[in-house]
Parts: C-alpha cells; sequence; structure tokens
C-alpha cells in the first residue's frame, strides 16, 4: 500500500530509510562465550531482514566487556570478533534495509553473575531482585576511556558493514544515568546541572561522529523522563533536545524508563508522571505525547518506541507529524514478518501477546500483585525464548508459558555467565584504536 507508512525517510546525514517501520533494539542474549557475534544472530537477524522494516536495530552492543547488561552481550572490546560481525551485518541487511548497531555500556545495571564490578557516575545501587551490586564510580579518566570506546565501537561497526550506529541513552544504562540527579550525585564537570550531566553524551557523540564521518547514520535513543522522584523529568528532555540539535544526529528515538520503572515494558508504576496523565499512560503509543513535543523542537528525524499496536495509530503518529520514524519490538518476536504485513496493508494490528501473558491474575489487592518484577520479567523471558527459536532457525511458538520462560531463562543466563571467556580473548585479539583502553 502506498501511504505514510511506506514513504521512504531522507536522513540528515544523506542516508535514506525505505519505509517508517523500524524494528527497535532489543537485547537478543545470543553471542558466543567470547562475547562475538553467531550464526544465531545472523539466523534472527537474516530472517527479520526478510521482514519488510526499513531500519533494524540491533540490542545491547556492549562497548567493555568488564560490564555486561546479560552474559550474552556482544562486546567491541579487543576480543577480536570482527568476521563475526561482518556475517552479522551481511545476514541484517539481506532485505536492502538499514542495520543500525546500538552501542551501550550497561553501568549499573549489569547483574552480579555478568558483571564483577558494575560502574556508574555514583555509587547509587539497583535495588530489584538482589541481583545487582553496589556500582563503583568513575573517575574522570575512565569517562574519558569509555568515551574513546564508544567512538571505537562505532568505528569497528561501519568497517564491518553496519550502516549507522544508536547510541544508547536511555532506559537507565550508563549514557541515562549520567542524566538523572537520581543516579548522578557527582559534584564536579559531569554531575550538577543538567549541562554538565549531559557533557558525557554530547561529548560521545562527537566522538562518535569524528570517528565515523558526516556520511554515516549516527542516532541516539533517550529517555522522555525516567518516572522516578527527583530524576530525569520531561522537562530536563525537551533541554537537552536543544542542546542535541546541533550535534548532526541523523534520528531521535524517543522511549522511557528503566528497570526501576520499566515504562518501556508497558508497566506503568503507582504513579503518574506529571507530564502524563492516567488516561495518556494507557493509551497504544504510551510515549507518543511526549514525542508532540519532542517533535515541535527537534531539529533531527524523530522515531517513537513503546506500545504501537494499531496501524491507524501508526499512521496517524506519522501524519500528524508526531513521529518520523515508528518503532516496534516484542511484535517482532511473535511475527518477523509483521512490519511487511503492516506495510502491504494484510493486518490492521500487530499481535498483542502481553495481553495474555499473564503470571498473576487478581486485583492489585491481591499480595501477590506486588510482585510486579517478576510479572514484567516473566512476560520479557517469553519473548527472548522466541528469539532464541529464531536463532535456530525454528519459527515462534506462541503457546510457550511465561513462567517456564522465566525459569529457563534464568538458567540459561547463569550457565552462559560460567561460560564466559572474558579474560582470556582469542588469538586474534585486536588492539583498540584509542589511547587508554584497557
Amino acid at each position: 500500500m502506498n501511504d505514510a507508512l511506506s514513504e521512504p525517510l531522507q536522513l540528515p546525514c544523506g542516508a535514506s530509510l525505505g519505509n517508517r517501520i523500524s524494528k527497535a533494539g532489543m537485547t537478543e542474549g545470543l553471542s558466543d562465550r567470547y562475547l562475538r557475534a553467531t550464526p544465531k544472530l545472523c539466523k534472527l537477524y537474516e530472517r527479520w531482514s526478510r521482514g519488510g522494516g526499513g531500519l533494524l536495530i540491533t540490542g545491547n552492543v556492549q562497548i567493555d566487556k568488564r560490564v555486561l547488561e546479560r552474559p550474552g552481550n556482544v562486546a567491541i572490546d579487543a576480543n577480536g570478533g570482527r568476521r563475526e560481525l561482518e556475517m552479522w551485518a551481511r545476514a541484517g541487511t539481506s532485505g536492502g534495509n538499514h542495520l543500525w548497531m546500538q552501542i551501550s555500556h550497561a553501568g549499573r545495571q549489569a547483574p552480579w553473575y555478568a558483571t564483577w564490578e558494575p560502574l556508574a557516575p555514583s555509587e547509587v545501587q539497583l535495588k530489584i531482585l538482589g541481583t545487582y551490586r553496589k556500582p563503583r564510580a568513575l573517575t574522570g579518566g575512565e569517562i574519558q576511556d569509555l568515551i574513546g570506546r564508544w567512538a571505537t565501537a562505532a568505528g569497528v561497526a561501519k568497517d564491518c558493514g553496519f550502516t549507522g550506529v544508536q547510541i544508547h541513552a536511555a532506559h537507565g544504562y550508563l549514557l541515562s544515568s549520567f542524566l538523572s540527579p537520581v543516579t548522578n550525585r557527582r559534584d564536579d564537570e559531569w554531575g550538577g546541572s543538567l549541562e554538565n550531566r549531559a557533557r558525557v553524551v554530547i561529548e560521545t557523540i562527537r566522538a562518535v561522529r569524528k570517528r565515523v564521518g558526516p556520511d554515516f547514520p549516527v542516532a541516539i535513543k533517550l529517555n522522555s523522563a525516567d518516572f522516578q522522584r527527583g530524576g530525569f523529568e520531561f522537562d530536563d528532555c525537551l533541554r537537552l533536545v536543544e542542546m542535541l540539535n546541533a550535534e548532526g544526529l541523523d534520528l531521535m528515538e524517543i522511549s522511557g524508563g528503566s528497570y526501576e520503572q520499566p515504562r518501556l515494558l508497558g508497566y506503568q508504576g503507582d504513579a503518574q508522571s506529571a507530564h502524563g496523565s492516567k488516561s495518556t499512560a494507557k493509551r497504544e503509543a504510551y510515549f507518543l505525547e511526549y514525542a508532540k513535543q519532542v517533535r515541535a523542537l527537534a531539529k533531527m528525524p524523530v522515531m517513537v518506541t513503546g506500545g504501537f499496536r494499531s496501524r491507524e495509530v501508526m499512521l496517524s503518529a506519522l501524519e500528524s507529524g508526531d513521529a518520523d520514524v515508528v518503532g516496534i519490538g516484542r511484535p517482532m518476536c511473535g511475527d518477523p514478518d509483521i512490519a511487511g504485513k503492516l506495510l502491504r496493508g494484510e493486518v490492521s494490528e500487530t499481535p498483542r501477546f502481553e495481553q495474555t501473558l499473564t503470571i498473576m491474575r487478581g486485583s492489585q489487592s491481591n499480595p501477590l500483585s506486588r510482585l510486579w518484577p517478576l510479572q514484567v520479567f516473566g512476560q520479557q523471558a517469553w519473548y527472548y525464548m522466541q528469539l532464541f527459536r529464531m536463532g535456530r532457525g525454528k519459527d515462534p511458538k506462541w503457546s510457550l508459558r511465561p513462567m517456564v520462560c522465566f525459569l529457563r531463562y534464568q538458567m540459561d543466563e547463569l550457565l552462559q555467565s560460567l561460560l564466559l571467556k572474558r579474560r582470556n580473548p582469542p588469538v586474534e585479539q585486536e588492539v583498540p584504536e584509542h589511547a587508554g583502553h584497557r
């Protein structure tokens, strides 16, 4: 069909997306024990590439193998793997689409079984399910080192055939935690005012752009808010957008939340943001109201991710100018061909798996309802199992039970953590390109 979803999008750098549907970044957990890409990742992304979306964004590719979001992360950190990355890039672009590498650092959101010592702006521990250690505060020299690592990772992505990069500054990971006063309590040039808290984000963008050049797409993923009292608020987001207008970005993805307030997964929590009513929170695309105000300020195209399910709402977001690209994630886990079906008008909406994947049923007065992390992460494990299946060349299986998936996922995570070989990289170890990388 010829409508707003099918229109190409010219990016500021000169590259063009074939249509307005993007697969949003979702952590895959399919690396090998050296944190390199695998044939499973290639099979998964070849499947998605055939699915019809104009842009695929990978899940967390870590810039620091010492601090992982999960054991199955791919990492670009002197651990070899260029050939494997090239294979991944070829598979993920086989359908003629763009494939952008999402480059990230887990920060304090690094579980104990994958990371000996989490690193963060300040020593503020993530207290959820007993899974996270207290982080160590980064020194100024280490912050500069990490900025260099982001640039190196972007350069590797370009050299290996990825068609763009996305800097992950949302969802409570390292760059996002620098932006929030709750997790950034520094009193040096990296903390305090928003200008100081945003310094590492801006310097990272500049270092990445310098490494990849002016014609290569560079995007950022940014929280509309982290939905924590005293944290990164929507007013901060709008001010940051104005700062970023001068940095030559090609796409800004708007999302929100963190592990403590996982709005990115649809969890709304007990309190509403000052900028969103309950009716807004319950709407289908739950970050669209924020994106509308961001789009009015942003000089770069804006992508909105989070909760899109119906074709009607996607078209409305594009036709109204509230968004330039629609990002969908979880529906692509259960139906890798959903983007093409939407583009061709074969379906009016994506599958709504979250409405049936319920572990704990009952009212909020039920004591078990307070165990919301089990509910949220149990559902999340169901989606992980679908990715694992597609990585093995199988179709998604909708009948999998969330609690069983949760237990299998936890066992798989622990097993992968035991097999990690971060301290013993293979012989083809590569020397990092920037000084201070250790």
